[in-house]
Parts: C-alpha cells; structure tokens; sequence
C-alpha cells in the first residue's frame, strides 16, 4: 500500500493572480415588477446562453438596419406549441424575408387556419385505422400540389394560395397565408411517406415532389442573399438542416458568399444535424439556444421587438 501524499509545502499562488473565467460584473441582476424587457435583457447574466441570447438578439436587429436577410426553418412542433403569431408578426414587420417549412408544419399550420384546431390524439386514431384521415387536409395539398408544380412556383406558395380563395375562418394564424400575402419565399420540404396526406390515394406523388423541388430551388435563391445574414432552425431536427446543407452548397457553386453568415438553432435538445449541419460547417458563427420553444420564441421575440424600437431600420426588399 502506498503512503499518503504529504501535502507539506504545497506551491500556492495569489488568488487575484489566477486567470478566471467568471467575473462579478458577469452575474444576472433581478428586475423589479415595472421592468421592462429590456430591463430584463440587459440584467441576464452574462454567460452562457444568457450571453448569447443577447448575441442573437443584437444579429438580428444588426440584419435590419444593415438591410440583411433573415430567415427561419421550423418543424410542425414549433406550430404545434402555438409560436407561428410570433413569426407572422416578424413578417408583417418586414424582419424575416424566408420562411422553410417541413410537411409537418404546413399541415399543422393549415388546419389550424381551416378549422382552428390540429394535431389529433394518434393513440385513439391508429387503432380505428382512422389516423390522418381528415379529408379536408388531404384535399388542400391534393390542388396544392398540382397548382403548385404546373405553375412552376411550388407547394408553399400553391398552399398559401389555396387558403386565401378558402377565405378560412382564422387566416391570421397561417404562416403560410401570411407569406403568401407578403410576397415572401415560403417553401415547403416534403419527405414522401412521412405526412398524413401522402397516404390519400388522391394527392400526387409526382405533384408533390415536383412541387416540393421548386421550392428547394426556391430557398437556394433565398439562401443565396444571405451573407452576413441570419438562418434560424426552430424545432427541425433531420430534415430542413439537410436540406439547409444542400442549399448552402449550391449558393456556394454559384459563386455566392456567405461570408458572415450567423447561425441559430433553437430546440429543446442539442441534436447532431442542427449542430453540425446548421452551426458548425456552414457559420461564421453559430448559436445553440436550448429550450422549449414557447418559451424561447416569444422571449427572443419581444426582446428583438424592444431592440428594433430603439433603432431606425429601412424598409426591407423582397428576396429573390
């Protein structure tokens, strides 16, 4: 057995001479109950994702005033969790200038603007064999996608279209109709096989794809302005940070820059495609805020609200 360590004359060294990574300045400050959000933004701590929130915050404003692009790809449970008014908002605004979807989020979004309500209960359904069998949904991306690839503009343009001459009772809740009447890319990434709709005999496979390839070349124009701008990937876990690879590698055989390109991904696990594929390979710099997404995007949405209140910002073009 060996013999303890004798710690007798053990070297130390002044504690004030210590490189450190946390200061006192650094700590969070409590707001009191007439604060403002950007009371609270500037009281967070200053490390971490407290640090970084802030850094997003001041990239977006930053796409604004420098009449950068921003745009967002969500997944069907960032509409699912009710955030959709607060990227409406965003649009109507003129902040965000492109917005991908995958199927799930356009199904989601539309059905919530068709009958006010989505997302069915799939253990009560899937027994009764009548999981995804709304007809109502099937029917709108049956005409959407024919629509769609015959008039060569795509599915996301073809389902805002569609629910516009619908005239749907809650048109304000629709992503989708809101872009279509702002006259911004929305595209929507299909992935044949996974979405309720694809199993109605009734909705083509070809118009599907025909139309969801459009809109693949479609975000390739949006992603093409986008140096020194801001990509946000909410709730996407697989597909829409492969598809982001796919365009960032177009844009870049194009002779495009993407020089500054700034980077988030906003999800409630850290996961190794929006990681790598969204912060990591394409970025100058990349962004991981963890979380629940009703609470991150509104928070990130008022505090950018606060910020922008506080600046002159031209007005925004279309993109491409």
């Amino acid at each position: 057995m060996s013999k303890p360590f004798d710690l007798f004359g053990l070297k130390t060294y002044d504690l004030l001479s210590r490189p450190s990574k946390v200061f006192v300045e650094d700590l969070g400050r409590p707001v009191g109950p007439d604060a403002t959000i950007e009371d609270w933004l500037e009281a967070l701590p200053q490390q971490l994702a407290g640090k970084d929130f802030r850094r997003v915050c001041d990239h977006v404003v930053r796409t604004q005033v420098e009449g950068r692009t921003m745009a967002v790809a969500l997944g069907g449970h960032v509409i699912k969790t009710g955030c959709a008014p607060y990227l409406i908002d965003w649009i109507e605004r003129g902040v965000l200038r492109g917005v991908a979807m995958n199927g799930a989020a356009a199904i989601h979004d539309l059905e919530l603007a068709i009958a006010g309500k989505t997302s069915e209960d799939v253990a009560v359904s899937l027994p009764q064999g009548q999981f995804g069998m709304a007809r109502e949904t099937a029917d709108a991306f049956a005409v959407a996608a024919r629509v769609g690839a015959e008039n060569e503009q795509g599915l996301g343009w073809a389902l805002g279209r569609y629910l516009e001459k619908l005239d749907c009772p809650h048109a304000e809740c629709s992503l989708l109709l809101a872009c279509y009447q702002a006259k911004i890319p929305c595209t929507v990434h299909v992935a044949l096989g996974t979405d309720i709709v694809h199993m109605h005999p009734h909705v083509s496979g070809a118009g599907l794809g025909e139309a969801s390839l459009i809109d693949f070349r479609k975000l390739c124009s949006v992603i093409a302005t986008m140096e020194k701008g801001v990509w946000f990937n909410l709730g996407s876990a697989v597909l829409l940070p492969e598809v982001f690879l796919k365009a960032v590698s177009v844009v870049r055989n194009f002779g495009h820059s993407l020089d500054g390109l700034v980077t988030v991904n906003v999800d409630k696990v850290v996961q190794y495609r929006s990681a790598v594929n969204v912060l990591d390979r394409p970025a100058a710099e990349g962004y991981q805020l963890t979380g629940h997404h009703e609470m991150l995007i509104p928070l990130l949405h008022a505090a950018v609200a606060s910020r922008l209140a506080r600046v002159n910002v031209p007005p925004q073009t279309e993109a491409a």
